[in-house]
């Protein structure tokens, strides 16, 4: 019985040991892999930078609206009384 406890024994650490050495490989891996996704990141950022300067975009001029006034009494009159028969 107590070979038996022992060998489990062993075979838990061993396991816990595999489950450790897994855990610190795919953390590693992914925390490099994040640091040079930023490092590229930042280069690219800095070339398109320096890329605007040569080659500026086009910004497209905004569109004027034009603003219709109501000067005539009866067009007024017409939504003032659109107004009251809705309610």
């Amino acid at each position: 019985m107590n070979e038996l406890l022992r060998g489990l024994c062993e075979t838990f650490t061993s396991n816990i040991a595999d489950a450790l050495n897994l855990m610190i490989i795919g953390m590693g891996t992914v925390l490099i892999f994040l640091c040079v996704m930023i490092c590229v990141m930042l280069l690219m950022s800095k070339s398109v930078m320096i890329l605007n300067k040569y080659f500026p975009e086009a910004v497209p001029e905004a569109a004027q609206k034009t603003v219709k006034k109501l000067t005539d009494d009866a067009d007024v009159a017409v939504a003032v009384l659109s107004a009251i028969l809705k309610k």
